[in-house]
């Protein structure tokens, strides 16, 4: 395969209602079936009048941001500083929502498309019913990355090609089938087009020729969508700060429960490790028994508990017992069951055996 990137020069200022496919068609004549045409999110919202107007500067240029901002958050991530990694109602994790306020005038600032995939399918099947250009659209805009320093574009919107490429169950030279392989091929073709679109060259549309071949059906285009990530199987859904503060929430409000399987004793352990060396001193958590000990008669089961404590943790506080030791007893009582949620493993609170010098005990 060989790549050309190439410039779409003469596009100038975009405004409202101007017409897109125009402005590409009379600026790129040379333009043919094929080519993958990578257009900056800006010049679409401009054209689709994804506009704000705002003061020019000073503090209500601010408030009135901030008020922009909320209203196009669907989740903050992240915090720091001024700085807000926002979800936005499309689904795009971003910093400030992806509104802009470079190469637009003061008084304004620039949304995101309201539908890229949208405007990506408007755009082609305009260039393609008026000029008879089969080409493929990517709508791209700029992001940064966890872990990773610069920024690089990625496709908001796509038209005309599949936004990943699957490799899965095709075997490589070695003899291995792919099994999770999925190349986000959209967003290497948005990053190629930044190249040389730049951001201060006013250069708002690169094309790359030589990737595709032949015409491309729009059945079943599921466009830039399928690159958004679940929720459910993100496994770095919040900022770090974020997330522990949710966690210390989480914690305040520990259900009282034992789950639907025995309790793993090395998870278990592992709890009572993390917390060892951070309880009041004197304080003890002890494993006394798991089922296994119940079933074969080495242990009798404590009358009123539940039939099935997989594992029994009692804890003795310093004595004598004031109201201070009993507090921080109780706190240590509450790091535990944190520590065995961080497990896994749910944890139910109970009443000491009787003639027990125990003060708590947890049912697993």
């Amino acid at each position: 395969m060989r790549l050309e990137i190439l410039p779409v020069l003469g596009i100038g200022h975009v405004s409202e209602g101007d017409d897109l496919a125009a402005l590409i068609a009379t600026a790129a004549p040379w333009l043919r079936d094929g080519d993958v045409l990578v257009v900056t999110s800006k010049i679409v919202s401009k054209a689709e009048g994804q506009l704000v107007d705002v003061p020019a500067d000073g503090p209500e240029r601010q408030t009135v941001r901030d008020e922009v901002l909320a209203a196009e958050t669907a989740r903050v991530v992240a915090t720091r500083g001024a700085t807000r990694i926002v979800q936005t109602h499309h689904g795009f994790v971003m910093a400030s929502a992806g509104i802009d306020a470079s190469n637009v005038d003061k008084t304004r600032l620039v949304l995101l498309p309201k539908d890229p995939d949208a405007s990506a399918r408007a755009l082609r099947a305009a260039l393609r019913e008026r000029y008879d250009l089969d080409v493929a659209v990517v709508i791209s805009d700029t992001m940064g990355r966890p872990w990773r320093n610069g920024l690089t574009d990625v496709a908001l919107g796509v038209a005309g090609i599949s936004a990943l490429r699957d490799h899965r169950g095709e075997v490589d030279p070695y003899g291995n089938e792919l099994q999770l392989t999925q190349m986000a091929v959209v967003d290497e073709l948005a990053a190629a087009g930044e190249l040389i679109k730049g951001k201060i060259d006013q250069v708002p549309v690169a094309v790359v020729r030589g990737y595709l071949t032949g015409t491309r059906p729009d059945e079943d285009e599921a466009g830039a969508a399928v690159l958004v990530r679940d929720a459910a199987q993100d496994l770095f859904s919040l900022g770090t700060a974020e997330a522990r503060t949710a966690g210390l929430v989480a914690a305040v409000t520990l259900p009282d429960g034992l789950g639907d399987t025995p309790a793993d004793p090395a998870a278990v352990r592992r709890a009572i490790d993390a917390v060892a060396a951070v309880v009041a001193p004197g304080t003890v958590f002890t494993l006394v028994a798991d089922d296994d000990d119940v079933r074969a008669g080495l242990v009798a089961a404590v009358p009123g508990w539940p039939a099935r404590a997989t594992t029994l943790v009692l804890g003795s506080p310093p004595t004598p017992v004031d109201t201070t030791d009993l507090v921080r007893f109780g706190a240590d009582v509450h790091r535990l069951r944190v520590a065995l949620a961080v497990e896994g493993v749910p944890s139910l609170l109970l009443p000491p055996p009787a003639g027990s010098t125990a003060s708590a005990a947890l049912a697993l």
